[in-house]
């Protein structure tokens, strides 16, 4: 499979696929596609994964397109302002999602829930107690809202980050919640209660526009890209 993202503002990302190469995706979130793209819709694993998928702020049901005959083109918008991130997912190189950030990913690329190692991070965090977790084989498309900022970190260092703004990190990092130090900085320093802290070794991606801002609000209300 080969693709490109094209775009700034609304980024699409168009995908070229070998005859029989198979891509999945959530409904609604195909864009355009050649003719010979079969498109199959399934809870893909069952209802236990298709549960757990819907926890994590995608749908129950995943559609999944086949390139028939020959090769395939089919591509995927992005469902709001923001970027559209490529990944590749291998055995012990998971990635961790905000809610809903799934937008497509190969045919080996299986889609589960993470929850929060601890439950503050969850409960005050904002950026929820359940995230995604991509995992299987292949690579995986993921949209965040605003720019994206990739920081690299060493075993034992820390990013501080305001809640809301973690788009992404690689399964090794860790997320825990830590208060505001003072109570004056938190009543008036304008930053709110709580920060959510990574630590590192990995990788963390962040986003300009914090999930509890705008795009966070207005995202359920939006019509999906394919609609």
């Amino acid at each position: 499979m080969r693709y490109q993202i094209q775009g700034e503002t609304l980024p699409v990302v168009i995908c070229h696929l070998e005859a029989g190469e198979r891509m999945i995706t959530e409904g609604g979130s195909m864009s355009w596609m050649s003719p010979n793209m079969l498109m199959e819709t399934s809870t893909n694993g069952g209802l236990g994964k298709a549960l757990g998928r819907m926890f994590s702020g995608e749908r129950m049901f995943q559609n999944i397109y086949t390139a028939q005959g020959g090769p395939g083109m089919i591509a995927f918008a992005s469902s709001f302002p923001g970027s559209v991130k490529a990944f590749e997912i291998a055995p012990g190189q998971e990635m961790i999602f905000q809610k809903s950030a799934f937008l497509a990913g190969e045919a080996g690329v299986e889609l589960s829930i993470s929850f929060s190692k601890r439950f503050s991070s969850g409960l005050f965090g904002g950026e929820g107690f359940i995230l995604q977790k991509a995992g299987g084989c292949g690579i995986v498309f993921a949209e965040f809202d605003g720019h994206v900022v990739e920081y690299v970190l060493q075993p034992g260092q820390q990013i501080v980050v305001d809640t809301g703004h973690l788009a992404a990190m690689t399964a090794g990092c860790n997320m825990e919640i830590r208060s505001v130090p003072g109570v004056k900085n938190m009543l008036f320093g304008g930053e709110g209660v709580f920060n959510t802290v990574i630590t590192g070794p990995g990788k963390v991606w962040l986003q300009t526009m914090p999930i509890s801002n705008v795009a966070g609000v207005l995202r359920p209300y939006l019509p999906s890209a394919g609609a």
